[in-house]
């Protein structure tokens, strides 16, 4: 009898620890032209109905087949469900490409990044610039943050000196005292007058 009980757990096992999402409907990534092989790839990485519906905005936004079965792969990698749609599209919407959003997926980074990212776009900084301040934020490495790049631009620094502060380590607190020191020496320019002198009238 129990050489019986052994492939019946065995099956068990497979069947609630492997094979939970059996039932998954993928027909909305069919309806955005998923290739039938991709879905394949899909369901041996056991994905969800609610993880389906996250590649379906993203499939909608532009992202190809290839990067969606490669963030659901990088989330289960990660020990959670994927649940980041919203931040790969809003990269994609900034100009990013898909490289981007899946070196932060493979970081476990894109929720946290995301945001950041949008802003630097909005800063202005060129392709390159961005791409040395993310990579840092991957590693882990301080950088300022967007707001205070922001800041530090509007008050007339290049993104040369900007880069500068950034691979020096400037902090937060410290640009926020740069900023405020030129922003006040910008202020007092532009509040002085000029006297003019004429003739008492007799």
């Amino acid at each position: 009898m129990k050489y019986k009980l052994i492939p019946l757990a065995f099956l068990l096992l497979r069947f609630y620890g492997c094979s939970q999402h059996l039932f998954t409907d993928y027909r909305s990534l069919d309806q955005t032209g998923m290739w039938s092989s991709s879905v394949e790839e899909l369901k041996k990485l056991n994905t969800s109905d609610t993880e389906v519906g996250q590649l379906t905005r993203m499939k909608q936004a532009g992202v190809s087949d290839d990067a969606c079965v490669q963030v659901i792969a990088d989330a289960h990698n990660h020990q959670h469900p994927f649940a980041s749609a919203d931040s790969a599209v809003n990269l994609m919407r900034a100009g990013y490409n898909e490289s981007i959003i899946l070196e932060m997926t493979k970081a476990d980074q894109l929720d946290n990044l995301s945001g950041d990212a949008v802003m630097l776009r909005l800063v202005g900084l060129s392709d390159h610039a961005v791409d040395v301040i993310l990579h840092k934020r991957m590693k882990g490495q301080r950088t300022m943050s967007s707001a205070e790049i922001g800041r530090l631009k509007n008050t007339g620094l290049s993104e040369a000196q900007i880069m500068e502060r950034i691979n020096r380590g400037l902090t937060d607190a410290q640009a926020d005292k740069e900023a405020a020191g030129r922003e006040a020496a910008r202020n007092h320019a532009n509040t002085g007058f000029t006297r003019v002198r004429g003739r008492r009238p007799r």
